[in-house]
């Protein structure tokens, strides 16, 4: 077996194993449709299967991975239709999302991690740092739906979170500027309890960004 650098003490070997998974996946090392055999991943990462194989697990949930019996572990394929679709599912969540949170804050929640992960984005926005902004942006998109404190809510969003991610990296073309620029006021309107201009600005977010996305996604993933 191999041996690599140590994770951090406050990492897991799952935590790496799965942070080291997803980073492949996103940067496509790991192509959609392409077998992530437990044995060769954990030769590669330097420990054993196990918590390979619950990192695979974690990343199925997130919708990035898919297990079959014949196959075992995979990275999802990826099509124009599951982009539009998954348009459609944040349309319907996030947009109610947007607006729950914004009558937390006006029933006296904070806000101030939301601020902090706008900071977050922001920052990364302005390094142009083109792994950090798909990952502070989706952290941004989970905690608003986090600050609802709907469990159900969360369990219907979870497994798309990491479809989210990718899509935003595959679009890294795109001005992250303006999806800042949106982003800050859609926070600004939650943090003040405005939840009916929370939601049109969460609506109009999501749906402008529909057509530059699967226009810049038809030349990379197949219709189906």
């Amino acid at each position: 077996m191999t041996t690599t650098e140590s994770p951090d003490a406050s990492e897991s070997h799952a935590d790496h194993a799965e942070r080291t998974i997803r980073a492949g996946i996103l940067s496509g090392a790991y192509p959609p449709g392409s077998r992530l055999r437990e044995r060769e991943l954990s030769e590669a990462l330097g420990f054993s299967r196990i918590p390979v194989r619950e990192a695979l697990t974690r990343l199925t949930g997130e919708g990035l991975v898919v297990i079959s019996p014949r196959r075992g572990a995979s990275v999802r394929n990826l099509s124009l239709r599951d982009v539009a679709e998954l348009f459609d599912l944040r349309l319907s969540l996030e947009v109610f999302a947007a607006r729950r949170a914004a009558e937390a804050c006006a029933a006296g929640h904070r806000g101030d991690r939301l601020r902090a992960l706008m900071e977050e984005a922001e920052e990364a926005t302005r390094r142009g740092d083109v792994h950090e902004i798909p990952a502070a942006n989706t952290a941004l998109h989970a905690e608003i739906v986090a600050m609802t404190g709907n469990r159900l809510l969360q369990d219907a969003l979870q497994p798309s979170l990491g479809l989210v991610q990718w899509l935003f990296t595959l679009t890294g073309n795109l001005d992250p500027r303006v999806q800042c620029t949106e982003h800050q006021d859609i926070c600004a309107a939650i943090c003040a309890g405005k939840p009916d201009l929370a939601d049109a600005l969460a609506y109009a977010h999501i749906e402008r960004g529909r057509g530059p996305s699967l226009a810049t996604l038809a030349e990379v993933l197949p219709a189906e």
